[in-house]
């Protein structure tokens, strides 16, 4: 079988592996820091090195490299246009990656042929060939829940009126788009570290859900959150939290529950845009599904065109551990076919 290595390129640390057309290992998986504030050529030889590895330990000769980076990613041009993830500190002031080479000098260093994308949009395309897309949905959107809040959307063929072959990864004019995590839910809310008001990844990053809790129970709420980070609340994490879920802890269910309101406002409108028939929630944070996803469905199918609702069908990503690798892996093999 045809062989690609994909690889996700992190702030702590960058993977690699290689993977068959099917998504199964070729080889071992690799992992280095990433040295993500050193410099860009620091930051390369650590992508070099893992990739170099991966094509090692593979048990077929691979035809290219699938590289997924946090930021607006510029796949025509070679360039990270915006990373606020890498870069260097120069006269003790961080200068983050922007208008960045970096497809030209990796591939000096590896020999091989390099598609890069951004993280979400190439972990929904990975979801699509590899998890609950089957490599066959009509149109699969997805939301990845971290540290930020990012997405993606992948259209097949039949999603669209005129002449194509697909999957299809929609990127946008400029090939930054597909910000799934920026589009507005509430007019003048939240602030982000993007800038903007009122986004997505304002009320469902990690840490708006961790505040969530703290704010509670600062206010004297009684919650097993409290004891399980023995009162201390720089300890709150989503998985203290659906810890608490786990014995029905009301404070817990609540913070999931309004999670789940925020984003079924946003599955909604991003159902009667694209029509999707696969919706998947990715990133760590989906591990919580269970308790967002019925508030979840009930402010979608509230908000949605019910036609359009009726044939969505909202999941989980099967991909999680992996999404980035895989997502790598998927547009490598879209570039070699």
């Amino acid at each position: 079988m045809r062989c690609v290595v994909g690889v996700d390129l992190g702030g702590t640390n960058v993977r690699a592996q290689a993977f068959f057309e099917n998504g199964d290992p070729a080889g071992q998986r690799f992992e280095h820091p990433s040295f993500a504030q050193q410099g860009t050529e620091r930051i390369l030889e650590s992508v070099a090195l893992v990739v170099r590895q991966a094509v090692a330990s593979s048990s077929v000769a691979p035809e290219a490299v699938g590289l997924a980076i946090p930021g607006h990613v510029n796949d025509n041009e070679g360039q990270v246009k915006w990373s606020p993830n890498f870069g260097e500190n120069v006269d003790g002031v961080f200068r983050y990656w922007k208008d960045v080479p970096i497809k030209e000098p990796l591939k000096r260093m590896i020999d091989l042929p390099i598609v890069m994308a951004n993280d979400a949009n190439a972990a929904a395309f990975g979801e699509y060939v590899f998890g609950s897309g089957k490599n066959s949905a009509h149109c699969l959107c997805m939301i990845t829940l971290g540290t930020g809040v990012g997405g993606g959307v992948v259209l097949g063929p039949q999603s669209v009126l005129g002449h194509a072959s697909g999957p299809l990864l929609l990127l946008g004019g400029n090939q930054g788009g597909g910000e799934l995590g920026h589009i507005i839910v509430e007019r003048g809310g939240l602030d982000c570290s993007a800038g903007t008001y009122g986004a997505v990844e304002a009320y469902c990053q990690r840490d708006a859900i961790v505040r969530r809790a703290q704010h509670r129970l600062r206010r004297g709420r009684v919650s097993l959150i409290h004891d399980l980070v023995e009162g201390d609340y720089s300890k709150i994490t989503p998985a203290v939290i659906s810890e608490a879920a786990r014995h029905n802890d009301a404070v817990a269910l609540e913070i999931w529950r309004e999670l789940g309101g925020v984003l079924g406002t946003l599955v909604a409108s991003m159902i009667n845009v694209f029509a999707p028939d696969i919706f998947a929630i990715g990133g760590q944070v989906s591990k919580a599904g269970m308790w967002f996803l019925p508030s979840l469905m009930e402010q979608a199918e509230n908000s949605a065109i019910p036609s359009l609702f009726r044939d969505c069908r909202v999941t989980v990503a099967e991909q999680v551990e992996d999404a980035g690798m895989l997502g790598g892996a998927g547009l490598g093999l879209l570039m070699t076919s």
